[in-house]
């Protein structure tokens, strides 16, 4: 039989049998076949290991034993504040009096364009991520912005977006009430931001659910007063916390109350808590774009002397000869998603070489 490979697969693939785990595609199908049949080893990713991201050389400052505070400030409700966090300082989030949710925005501060990415984040360390998560910026840079150093609250959400003034009139008919959404605008004005740059926030102290209708869902959240979560910099950044507004929902238990924020220099041991970070060369700078000038122009034209030019196309393909032995041959028909593939041998043996590499190798 045959299996159809894209180019890009038979690369992933070739990479194993340079690291030799394989004489050729058709002994890794074959290894492929009998490890899902029993157990899948794990290997190291083949190929060159990047190199490791230098962040601590951009301290400004020499850590020692201890802390030592620059910053600090009390959010009120309806408030929120942008914060210079430099590299190595750490961000703090404290309850006041307890059960209040805060949203959160990260800009790289020399960039605002490189912005923390919500969604990357929740990818990569789940709906609720907690002490050891990294805060990721978006595609292309796509680099960790910030490491989550303490949370012990462990009450954080990747799920909701900010509440907005739109969402308070829509359900409620209030025409002015304190939003997540308005007040990092606001906020963030302290630093020549627009409502337009506000990004999906970061929720802290927010207990939340998905059910099993796969609905999402916010539920009350038990957090004590002093409760705290400590966010350490990787990089310069401007980070806006603000009270969350929501006064309706269960978000802050049908509350709105202060916040303490402060920032640090981290100590020595705090900086040794961070795993090593890597740099790919697929995080790219404004300087690898094609197109690297930001615009100022809001309407969109046309530009009529582009030319596509999208990576890695046409995609193409290659039908490589599996011979099968019985045994092999009986692991495919035990294995087989039929429910996706039906009678199509070929793509189900496609799913389990692929579905096989990627576990064994992540």
């Amino acid at each position: 039989m045959y299996v159809t490979l894209t180019s890009q697969q038979r690369e992933l693939l070739d990479r194993s049998i340079l690291a030799g785990e394989a004489r050729d595609v058709p002994d890794l199908v074959r290894l492929a076949l009998r490890e899902t049949a029993g157990f899948v080893i794990s290997r190291p990713l083949p190929g060159p290991a990047p190199a490791e991201r230098a962040w601590r050389d951009e301290l400004a400052f020499t850590p020692g034993d201890e802390r030592v505070l620059r910053q600090e400030h009390r959010l009120l409700p309806g408030t929120g504040k942008a914060f210079e966090v430099r590299a190595g300082q750490v961000l703090r989030v404290s309850q006041v009096d307890g059960d209040q949710c805060a949203d959160l925005n990260v800009f790289a501060l020399h960039d605002y364009r490189e912005a923390m990415h919500v969604g990357r984040t929740r990818t990569l360390h789940g709906i609720h991520p907690g002490e050891g998560a990294f805060l990721w910026s978006a595609p292309p840079r796509e680099r960790a912005m910030m490491f989550l150093l303490s949370d012990p609250a462990g009450l954080n959400d990747t799920l909701f977006p900010r509440c907005s003034a739109a969402m308070y009139e829509s359900l409620f008919g209030f025409e002015d009430h304190t939003n997540c959404a308005d007040m990092q605008a606001e906020a963030q004005r302290e630093y020549g931001l627009t409502p337009d740059d506000v990004h999906d926030s970061f929720n802290l102290f927010m207990a939340t659910r998905v059910n099993e209708d796969g609905s999402i869902e916010v539920v009350h959240q038990h957090t004590p007063s002093g409760a705290f979560v400590e966010i350490l910099a990787l990089m310069d950044v401007l980070a806006v916390p603000n009270v969350c507004g929501n006064d309706i929902f269960r978000t802050s238990n049908y509350s709105l109350r202060p916040l303490d924020v402060t920032v640090s220099d981290a100590a020595a041991d705090d900086l040794a808590r961070v795993p090593p970070l890597w740099v790919h060369r697929s995080q790219r700078t404004p300087a690898d774009f094609a197109q690297p000038r930001i615009r100022t122009e809001r309407r969109l034209e046309r530009d009529l002397a582009y030319e596509p030019r999208f990576p890695r196309t046409p995609v193409t393909v290659e039908d490589i000869e599996i011979d099968l032995s019985d045994s092999d041959a009986a692991l495919l028909r035990t294995h087989a998603r039929r429910d996706l593939y039906g009678d199509d041998d070929e793509a189900a043996l496609r799913d389990i070489l692929l579905s096989w590499w990627v576990q064994s190798h992540a």
